[in-house]
């Protein structure tokens, strides 16, 4: 974990927040980003003349699908990422990297003068985010299960991968990656974010990928509550 935040009090207690469904970011995970709305260019202006924290988040509700709304209700969680690259086009849009540091719950959301939301970031509930080692995965054959539903999941969707690559990757690294990566749906993302341990997201996970695998083409999948 970045060496800049090693204890809830090294990180600030006020941080802007981008809303975007569909876009998950974990601790420790790489989230590329394109920015081109103007209140997005300024948050990120300020982010960087500051210390560089961006919390993702989605919306919930109705509202967050109404193009009227322009503060849908954010969910409850959201993870701080930190800009780790940034780079300016002759466009003049941004093409960052936020990785991410510690899930925090939405406190309450400030008044503020600024084009771009914050709120007050509650993040003492995810202390463990922090720990440069997560506690690994050691239900039983927790790796196999894994890669026998993503197996089934790519398959379904006549995908493919790496599999030596995901066979040798450390089990915190395949889960968060894949939870990040793979198209669920906003309401599924977000129970992946707000699974407590790295175990509890593997099994959300397998849930996922195998209702999935499970679903016919014309079928309506159902939902995990």
């Amino acid at each position: 974990m970045s060496v800049l935040f090693r204890k809830l009090s090294d990180l600030p207690l006020v941080i802007p927040v981008f809303p975007l469904d569909g876009v998950l970011l974990l601790p420790g995970g790489q989230l590329p980003l394109n920015i081109f709305e103007p209140r997005y260019l300024n948050m990120f202006d300020d982010a960087m003349s500051g210390e560089r924290i961006i919390g993702m988040i989605q919306t919930q509700g109705q509202d967050a699908r109404d193009e009227e709304a322009h503060h849908p209700t954010l969910a409850p969680i959201g993870c701080a990422g930190r800009v780790t690259s940034f780079a300016e086009t002759g466009d003049g849009r941004y093409l960052v990297t936020l990785t991410g540091v510690c899930r925090f719950r939405v406190g309450a959301e400030l008044s503020v003068m600024s084009p771009y939301r914050q709120v007050r970031a509650d993040f003492s509930a995810f202390e463990a985010d922090l720990r440069e080692n997560p506690e690994p995965d050691r239900s039983p054959g927790a790796a196999a299960t894994l890669l026998a539903a993503l197996r089934r999941y790519l398959d379904h969707r006549g995908l493919a991968i790496d599999w030596t690559s995901a066979e040798n990757a450390p089990s915190d690294a395949l889960i968060n990656s894949l939870a990040m990566a793979l198209p669920f749906e906003p309401m599924e993302k977000q129970a992946l974010l707000e699974a407590p341990t790295l175990a509890d997201r593997r099994q959300t996970l397998v849930a996922l990928l195998e209702i999935d695998a499970a679903v016919g083409d014309d079928d309506e999948p159902p939902s995990i509550q």
